[in-house]
C-alpha cells in the first residue's frame, strides 16, 4: 500500500515536504513512511490518502491486487 501512497502522491506531483505540511508532519515522516522505516496506522493511511486526493479504499483495493 505504501508504493500505491508514492505513486499517489507523484502522480498528483506533490513533494514529500508538501505533503508533511499537509498532514502536520516534518519531511522525515514522510520519508520514513515511504522506506518502510516507520509504519501508518489506519487513521495516518486514511489522513496520508485524503491528503495527497487519493481514495484509500482505491489504494486497498489496488495493492490487494498486486
Amino acid at each position: 500500500m505504501i508504493d500505491g501512497l508514492i505513486a499517489a502522491r507523484k502522480v498528483a506531483n506533490i513533494t514529500q515536504v508538501e505533503l508533511g505540511q499537509r498532514i502536520g508532519q516534518r519531511q522525515t515522516f514522510v520519508s520514513k513512511v515511504e522506506l518502510g522505516e516507520r509504519r501508518l496506522d489506519a487513521a495516518e493511511f486514511v489522513k496520508v490518502s485524503r491528503a495527497i486526493g487519493a481514495d484509500p479504499f482505491d489504494i486497498m483495493r489496488k495493492a490487494e491486487l498486486d
